[in-house]
Order: structure tokens, then C-alpha cells, then sequence
């Protein structure tokens, strides 16, 4: 039986799934003799699949009116109420393909279609930050778990732009989302990580943690961790950039929620590697101190469990057995 349904093929129309259907109807009653099929039966049948493959085509509809409304020529004047709806229009088309895009078969048909080469070519680049955020919205959308989106945009050196409006863009949102397409195409995907590297991408998320956006700087900080977690052989690549030195200062600014992943990735960095426990020793950074305070203020507070251990895992590989100053702290 296994055999047999491994050289069965898939129906490629319609007609095909009926026939599956009435198949699949007849093998679950058993080994009965088999009856013609009803032409009520029939209709009824056909009548549903219908139904169910207009959906789908629907959506294919709406994709290609989104594009043609992305593809239509300015033919306003600028800083005209016409533009300004024509633009809103160019947004509303990115936003839903961007929701229609989470169905995966919905991804590979609009690249099929040659949105995402629309997208790269003209949205990216858009002079209007609405576009440009909702366009690298659009291709997060679609690279998430699609291995055949990915290696295609990959191709394409999305990735080269993306890190660049992730580095260099003046709106934030912009660089947000650029950010979190780029994560859509490296994490879990090995030709992502290596282009990644090509292009410094770790000097870009050294960059967005020392940002003014605090949303920013958790994507960056969120991003590293994984990368590093997921590939401790490259933890030297970003130790000779200075990152430890770098992380240490983004703990010194107010606190907010960036600070987990910052003590998460400085706890990724010292297993196992005796480097980044010499880095976080380094008396200028006084990081024994900061861990000492820090856990004072955690302890007792339930939200910020994860950090304390954050605080905690750290101190004991760099400073336990170490020479302790008397502060009068609760160690």
C-alpha cells in the first residue's frame, strides 16, 4: 500500500481532484463492488471543488490588481490632493498584498507574477518612506519559511539593499522593517547568512543597537543572539569588531527591553570561549559593577525573570572565583 500511494500522482485540474475524490469515498467503505457516481453526486462534487479553487483564484485576482496599481505612471503634480490619493492607493496595494502574501502558495504566485521584482525595483527605492516600509514589509511577508522566495530574492541582491536601508535610511519605520526583512532571509537559511557576511552585516547590527530607536535596537540586539546561538563559529568574527565593548554600552543607556537580548548575547558570546570572558574583564568597562547593580534592582521583579538569569549566567562565568571588591551588595 505504501508503494502504491508513493507513484500515485497529484491531480493537476480539476477533474483530476474529483477523481481523486471518488477514489479516496470508495476506498474508506471497504471492498464493495463499486457504483457509477450519481450525476447529482457528480455535480454536487464539482459544484464544491469549484468553490473551493475560486477562492484561491481570487486572491490571484487581487494580487494582480495591486500591481497594476503599483505599476501605474505619476501622472499627477506633485503636492497635489491627486497624488496624494494616488500614493494612498500604492500603500493600501503593498498592505494587502503584504496580508495575502502570509498564505505561502500566495508568496510564490506573486513571485511568479513578478511582483517581487516591482518591488525591489521601484517600492524600495520609493521617495516616500510609507512605500519604501510597506514594500520591505511586503518581502518579509513573503520570504518568511519559503525557502524558494528566499534563494530568489537572495538572486536578486535583495539583501544588499535591505541592509542598506536598515544602516542608512532617515525614517525609522523604515529601517525597522528593512531590518526584519533582512532577518526573514538569513535566519535559518545558510546562502542568506553567507551573503549576510559578505556585506558586514554584523557591522549593520552593531550600528542599529546604537541607534536612537529603541525598536531598532531590540530587532538588532534579537537578531544577533540568533545569528550567534545558531553559529557560535563566527562569536570571533564579531569579538575582533569589538562587540562585547559595544554591548556593554548599550547596557549603560536606559534601561528598556533591548537590555535581555544584550545580556543574552554577551552570555552566548562567553561559552566556551575564554576571548569574550577576557573582553567583559576588562576593568575600563566596569561590567562586574553593572551586574551587581543590576541584579539588585531585578530581584523580586516577576517580568524580568530572563534577565536576572541573563545577569546572573554572566556574572558567574566572568567574575566568580575573581577578586571581589566589598560595595556592600547582596551577592
Amino acid at each position: 500500500m505504501a508503494e502504491g500511494r508513493g507513484n500515485r500522482r497529484h491531480p493537476s485540474n480539476l477533474q483530476g481532484v474529483l477523481q481523486m475524490a471518488v477514489e479516496a469515498g470508495s476506498a474508506s467503505e471497504g471492498p464493495a463492488q463499486p457504483e457509477p457516481m450519481t450525476q447529482e453526486r457528480m455535480e454536487f462534487l464539482r459544484g464544491a471543488l469549484a468553490e473551493v479553487c475560486k477562492g484561491q483564484m481570487d486572491e490571484v485576482e487581487q494580487m494582480k490588481q495591486c500591481l497594476e496599481v503599483l505599476t501605474r505612471d505619476k501622472s499627477r503634480q506633485s503636492g497635489s490632493e491627486e497624488e496624494d490619493d494616488e500614493e494612498d492607493e500604492r500603500e493600501e496595494a503593498l498592505e494587502m498584498l503584504s496580508e495575502l502574501c502570509e498564505n505561502l502558495d500566495n508568496a510564490r504566485d506573486l513571485m511568479k507574477l513578478g511582483g517581487l521584482d516591482l518591488c525591489l525595483s521601484r517600492c524600495l527605492c520609493h521617495s516616500e518612506a510609507g512605500i519604501r516600509w510597506r514594500a520591505a514589509q511586503l518581502i518579509a511577508s513573503c520570504a518568511q519559511n519559503m525557502p524558494e522566495v528566499q534563494c530568489y530574492l537572495l538572486n536578486q541582491r535583495a539583501l544588499l539593499t535591505l541592509l542598506q536601508l536598515a544602516d542608512h535610511d532617515a525614517n525609522s519605520t523604515v529601517r525597522v522593517k528593512a531590518l526584519y526583512a533582512v532577518s526573514c532571509l538569513v535566519r535559518e537559511q545558510e546562502a542568506g547568512l553567507l551573503d549576510f557576511l559578505s556585506h558586514d552585516g554584523f557591522s549593520v547590527l552593531m550600528r542599529g543597537m546604537q541607534s536612537d530607536s529603541d525598536k531598532l535596537r531590540t530587532k538588532s540586539a534579537f537578531l544577533l543572539l540568533n545569528l550567534l546561538t545558531s553559529h557560535p563559529e563566527h562569536k570571533d568574527t564579531v569579538l575582533s569588531m569589538g562587540m562585547v565593548q559595544q554591548l556593554v554600552s548599550v547596557l549603560l543607556s536606559p534601561h528598556s527591553s533591548v537590555h535581555e537580548h544584550v545580556l543574552g548575547t554577551l552570555c552566548c558570546l562567553v561559552k566556551d570561549s575564554p576571548r569574550a570572558v577576557n573582553d567583559c574583564r576588562e576593568p575600563s568597562l566596569a561590567l562586574e559593577e553593572l551586574l551587581n547593580q543590576r541584579v539588585q534592582d531585578l530581584r523580586g521583579r516577576e517580568e524580568s525573570l530572563e534577565e536576572l538569569e541573563f545577569c546572573e549566567c554572566l556574572r558567574a562565568a566572568c567574575f566568580q572565583g575573581q577578586p571581589q571588591k566589598d560595595n556592600g551588595m547582596d551577592r
